[in-house]
């Protein structure tokens, strides 16, 4: 049952959901690196610095990696599965095979 359940989970972007993950990822990481460094500056703290761009991944992580609905708006379609003529299974058995 549990199998069954995790089947079912989408685990794919499309192109352009990958493309806006991508967009979404480097504006977090950029936004907290210069939040960072402005507070960290701030209150003469590296390590805060180090803290804010951190949280910045971890949000970015999880705001990017699942494939949520917004990365799957535009499925690829496929194209029908075309049979070979005989002619080209002739040919492809008549080739050598490579080993």
């Amino acid at each position: 049952m549990l199998q069954s359940l995790w089947k079912k989970i989408p685990t794919q972007m499309d192109f352009k959901g990958q493309k806006l993950a991508e967009h979404i990822f480097q504006i977090i990481i950029v936004v907290s690196a210069v939040i960072g460094f402005a507070y960290g500056y701030m209150i003469e703290q590296f390590g805060w610095t180090v803290y804010v761009v951190l949280a910045g991944f971890a949000v970015s992580c999880l705001l990017t990696l699942p494939p949520w609905p917004m990365y799957r708006r535009h499925p690829l379609k496929w194209q029908p599965v075309q049979e070979l003529r005989t002619e080209e299974k002739k040919l492809l058995e008549k080739k050598p095979r490579k080993k």
